[in-house]
């Protein structure tokens, strides 16, 4: 039993060593990194929205798509799929008023989800480039513009993705959780595997892709829930780059209520479930840069939450003296150390992310001890729902996230 405890224990010590090493390399990455040059011309960028009732909150996003400064030829497409809300009536509003806006319906089809809805629009778009904005965002007026240089001026580039904020981080503890969750996860880790591996992962939102490479990785998989995780092993297989834009900023609202941010993240986890067995199924997927994707994929939704259950084992049952080892570190300054660990990389994150505060700090210690601890229930749901999928061979169902 101590030999297979301390066996795990080391692999969990690689785990936090490659953690730590992609924070220090995201920390260095984001504060010398500067801006990408201005071009001499800009390509034809055609933005999806994808949009299925979202009354709530497209005006706000539409008003936000429309002040964008970029300096080329600029459509902007909302594919409305089948809203039965007042999203429909908002759109033609702005359609009216603004040459470079359309309202597309989007016919159905299956099975349901974002990624049927955009390859749709990807039939209709006019530009060299494809921008993807989730219906509920609000890009500052550079981000597209940022994104573009980005592709354009990395050696090797099929596109680029930035940087993801939570625009109701105040409005409850659960926001703030997400809010340091993509601030960590969504961006320090991501900068930090840019900055090491040259791997960038698309967040399926305030994103941006070459039509040309989009159309060749075959576009969008529509079985797929996590979408984005999909195209980027995809574009990585054949070879293109996907660089890391911290500076474009897009303000997105998060779940309000445990049940609605339960539901969502279950959709991602399943997704990335579904996306591990093709890296296994698929030869193309486990050569090269991708093979890093592939580890960083499981790291993040198998390793970790696998090590998280340990550390809590590992602490009731060095309590109780159910487990001893031979080693000279007791099993409980073992599970503190990662606690530390866990502590330090979100509060890093913080502060370059101007969110350090005493508050966010214990928020940070409070997540570990919860919000953390959800991944692992998370985990279980999700792979009970995707095997229960594979062996009634049903769709998938796209679980849309609730708007406030």
């Amino acid at each position: 039993m101590s030999a297979l405890l301390l066996c795990i224990s080391g692999l969990f010590w690689l785990l936090l060593m490659y953690y730590a090493g992609l924070d220090v390399l995201g920390v260095a990455f984001r504060t010398r990194q500067s801006p990408h040059p201005t071009l001499n011309s800009y390509p034809a960028v055609s933005i999806l929205i994808p949009a299925h009732n979202e009354g709530k909150v497209i005006a706000r996003t539409l008003e936000a798509m429309v002040r964008l400064e970029y300096p080329g030829e600029l459509e902007i497409l909302v594919l409305n799929d089948g809203s039965t809300d007042n999203s429909g009536e908002i759109i033609d509003e702005f359609a009216r008023t603004y040459r470079c806006v359309q309202h597309v319906s989007v016919p159905e089809g299956y099975p349901k989800g974002k990624a049927r809805v955009l390859n749709h629009g990807l039939t209709l778009a006019k530009g060299d480039w494809i921008a993807v904005y989730d219906a509920d965002n609000q890009p500052e007026p550079d981000a597209l513009r940022l994104l573009v240089e980005a592709s354009l001026s990395t050696v090797g580039a099929v596109g680029a993705v930035g940087y993801v904020k939570t625009i109701n981080a105040e409005k409850n503890w659960l926001t703030r959780m997400i809010a340091i969750e993509f601030s960590v996860f969504q961006l320090l880790m991501q900068s930090g595997r840019w900055s090491a591996m040259k791997i960038g992962s698309l967040t399926g939102t305030n994103m941006i892709v070459s039509k040309e490479a989009l159309r060749s990785a075959g576009a969008w998989d529509p079985y797929a829930l996590a979408e984005d995780a999909d195209l980027t092993m995809k574009l990585t297989a054949a070879g293109g780059l996907l660089p890391v834009v911290p500076q474009s900023r897009t303000w997105e609202q998060e779940p309000e209520t445990f049940r609605v941010w339960f539901r969502q993240r279950t959709r991602w986890m399943q997704g990335n479930i579904y996306l591990i067995e093709k890296m296994v199924r698929l030869p193309e997927w486990r050569r090269g840069r991708v093979v890093a994707h592939t580890l960083q994929q499981l790291s993040v939704y198998i390793v970790f939450v696998f090590f998280l259950l340990v550390s809590d084992l590992w602490f009731v049952l060095g309590e109780l003296g159910l487990v001893h080892t031979h080693s000279d570190i007791p099993l409980l300054v073992m599970w503190f150390e990662s606690l530390l660990f866990y502590i330090v990389q979100l509060i890093s994150a913080e502060a370059l992310d101007g969110l350090l505060s005493l508050p966010n700090v214990l928020m940070a210690t409070l997540m570990y001890f919860t919000y953390a601890q959800i991944w692992i229930v998370l985990l279980v749901r999700a792979a009970w729902k995707h095997i229960r999928q594979r062996r009634s061979q049903a769709m998938p169902v796209w679980d849309k996230t609730i708007r406030f």
